[in-house]
């Protein structure tokens, strides 16, 4: 079947909405959700999967980018969730996705002599050990010389030592957008801007859903004989669409990052130190940093978590304390925020809340999935799917997930091998087939051909000059993108990498999709001046000082 998500794929899948019942609808187009659809797609079902927004416009795209086990679970004493996670992570570097999951080193800095060295070796070295020896390098203890030979940013008395290790790190956004790609590939219809508004009954009987799609305001109808909630912290929403008593709610966390140059922090190394709350990552991410999260209560909208005054400043806080010169706001060229689903628990405190999944069938074939971690993503997608094909009573093999690599995939480390040669015959420096190879894997050849066809495309982007024309073109053509913030924000990253968020590289972009979207000058405009109202309607919010002052601010915008 094809991946190949253009306006015409679209317009095909839209037109056969409700032709046949289908086994599994699917509703919800971030991580979990997409990994449902290949999960039940790849076992032979049939699959629709609908997303109100963008594949990864909520938190699937809004994380740490780290695809790891949750050193800080050890602590917890949960010690299933670290090692499943840990295989998932070993799973993801060898198998399934080695073009967009990397190891990536991190210091653990040691505030006390004895007794603190012990106690954290001793839980690095379990975690290299549930991780498995092949998934990443193992962990070196380190004198404070040798920490500050790694990360002479990090004041002389910031540690008594530090114990470095590995984790991994993911484009989120990407890597959702390439499950669903390639659930499509296995025969699942992929759609976004495709919005549930009321699900179909059969008596007690869940049997399909009524969606719009929002690009042209037509209603449809799919029947299917299952149908799985993956809709993360708008679970509670469909609480509310079935009428029925859910066994769980979602609770919000706000997650706050911030992004910085990488010239400004002189370090050869990730940062993960201990907060009052939680942790603190601050994350190697091509030319930048990742530093945060935060973790806080938010009831507010759902759609667009912004980061305010008060939480950029606690991120500030907590770093400036070990490093030699502090950061300042002025060092800042990118904010986001993101919302985990977090199932309730007793305690209030949002950091302790389970980060395990739960799976429940509220009503007769409705499953709804909540909970969970980004890395875990595969297995709570095989746990939803599984019930829904108990119900089914078909005779759809087990999950095959584990053993299917993503689109991109197989031939990219032979690529990665011969570079040189493949650099050569593009006619590209091989820095930039390296940056292709990371966000492409072996589709890559696809991004050569359309350069082939239109040489100009292999220009960079003026404004965001660390992508290409091509990659615009691309995923307009081959990756699902309707709007012109899907590119900035999803497809590329511009939106946080570049300090004017990408209001100089917008009118480029959006000349480069233009025709291949059908947009006449009017509809051009339209989207450019969308995305500045974003962004003005997001730096507005980032100089507010509490979280409601920030989502008024952000509110002000359409998208």
């Amino acid at each position: 079947m094809s991946a190949q998500l253009d306006p015409a794929y679209r317009t095909r899948a839209i037109d056969a909405l409700g032709d046949t019942e289908i086994d599994v609808l699917v509703i919800g187009g971030g991580v979990t959700g997409a990994g449902a659809a290949l999960d039940a797609a790849s076992r032979g079902l049939s699959v629709t999967l609908v997303e109100a927004r963008d594949f990864a416009a909520g938190t699937s795209s809004r994380s740490s980018k780290l695809i790891h086990g949750g050193l800080r679970y050890l602590e917890q004493l949960d010690f299933a969730l670290v090692r499943e996670a840990l295989k998932e992570r070993g799973l993801l570097l060898n198998k399934l996705a080695p073009h967009l999951v990397h190891p990536v080193p991190f210091l653990f800095p040691l505030q006390h002599r004895v007794w603190e060295r012990a106690y954290i070796g001793a839980g690095v070295a379990l975690y290299d050990t549930l991780g498995g020896a092949r998934a990443v390098p193992m962990h070196r203890h380190l004198t404070r010389t040798g920490a500050l030979e790694l990360a002479p940013a990090l004041k002389d008395d910031a540690m008594t030592g530090a114990i470095k290790y590995y984790d991994a790190q993911v484009d989120d956004a990407r890597h959702t957008m390439t499950l669903a790609r390639t659930a499509a590939q296995h025969g699942a219809t992929v759609l976004t801007r495709t919005k549930v508004t009321g699900l179909l009954r059969d008596g007690e009987q869940v049997v399909g859903a009524k969606v719009m799609d929002l690009e042209t305001g037509l209603e449809h109808t799919i029947r299917a004989r299952t149908v799985i909630s993956a809709t993360g912290v708008w679970t509670d929403d469909m609480i509310k669409m079935t009428g029925v008593e859910f066994p769980f709610h979602v609770r919000m966390s706000k997650g706050v990052h911030i992004m910085v140059p990488r010239e400004r922090l002189n370090m050869n190394t990730g940062l993960i130190m201990r907060t009052e709350k939680s942790v603190l990552f601050v994350i190697p991410w091509a030319e930048h940093w990742i530093i945060g999260t935060t973790d806080t209560d938010w009831s507010l909208d759902k759609n667009h978590p912004t980061a305010s005054a008060a939480d950029v400043q606690y991120i500030l806080d907590h770093i400036n304390s070990l490093l030699r010169e502090p950061l300042t706001r002025a060092d800042i060229v990118g904010t986001y925020a993101g919302l985990r689903p977090l199932m309730t628990g007793a305690n209030k405190e949002t950091s302790k809340l389970s980060r395990e999944h739960a799976v429940a069938e509220p009503a007769p074939g409705l499953f709804v999935i909540a909970g969970g971690k980004y890395t875990t993503y595969r297995v709570m997608a095989a746990d939803v799917v599984d019930a829904a094909a108990a119900r089914l009573g078909s005779d759809a093999p087990s999950s095959v997930t584990a053993d299917l690599p993503l689109l991109g995939a197989v031939g990219y480390q032979d690529m990665l091998g011969d570079i040189e040669d493949v650099a050569a015959r593009a006619e590209l420096p091989v820095e930039t087939v390296r940056h292709l190879l990371g966000r492409y894997g072996s589709l890559t050849e696809s991004v050569f051909d359309l350069i082939a066809a239109v040489p100009e495309l292999r220009e960079p982007i003026p404004g965001a000059e660390d992508y290409l024309a091509a990659e615009a073109v691309y995923a307009a053509t081959h990756e699902g993108a309707l709007h012109l913030d899907d590119v900035l924000t999803r497809r590329t990253r511009i939106s946080i990498e570049v300090p004017d968020r990408g209001l100089k590289a917008a009118p480029e972009i959006a000349r480069l999709i233009a025709p291949h979207l059908g947009w006449d000058d009017d509809r051009t405009n339209a989207e450019i001046n969308q995305y500045y109202d974003r962004v003005h309607a997001e730096l507005a919010a980032n100089e507010a000082n509490d979280d409601e002052a920030a989502n008024a601010a952000r509110l002000l915008a359409v998208s």
